[in-house]
């Protein structure tokens, strides 16, 4: 069975108010959209473990904890990681730590939650 971790910013953290945002978006979407992404991953017969952040120290802890408790075969960094500029050191923070503890896995990136399956699938298949 593949195993994939989503790593994804608490939705309660996320700065609503910064223009790089898609406006009306607010931490009920984001749940919502990660709750799709999981079960599309175990509905592909996947093993999706999720590890959400805070914009802080913590996240390399968080993501380092996670990394070293199981084996993935993807890793998908969200996009409320990738996209905002004010997250860039956030970012560069847990693509080394992803690079340092799993350097087997294929590292993915989605667009929003809902489509971290298909982010996975590009490099693991289905």
């Amino acid at each position: 069975m593949k195993r994939v971790l989503f790593v994804g910013q608490e939705p309660e953290t996320v700065d609503f108010s910064d223009p790089a945002l898609p406006p009306g978006l607010d931490a009920e979407k984001i749940r919502g959209g990660i709750a799709a992404g999981m079960r599309q991953m175990s509905e592909r017969g996947w093993k999706p473990d999720l590890c959400l952040v805070r914009p802080d120290e913590s996240a390399r802890i968080a993501i380092e904890r996670d990394l070293a408790a199981a084996t993935y075969d993807c890793v998908v960094i969200g996009g409320g990681i990738r996209v905002p500029p004010k997250s860039l050191l956030l970012f560069e923070t847990l693509i080394n730590a992803v690079h340092k503890a799993a350097p087997n896995a294929f590292i993915a990136f989605n667009t929003k939650p809902e489509d971290t399956g298909a982010a996975a699938a590009r490099w693991i298949g289905d």
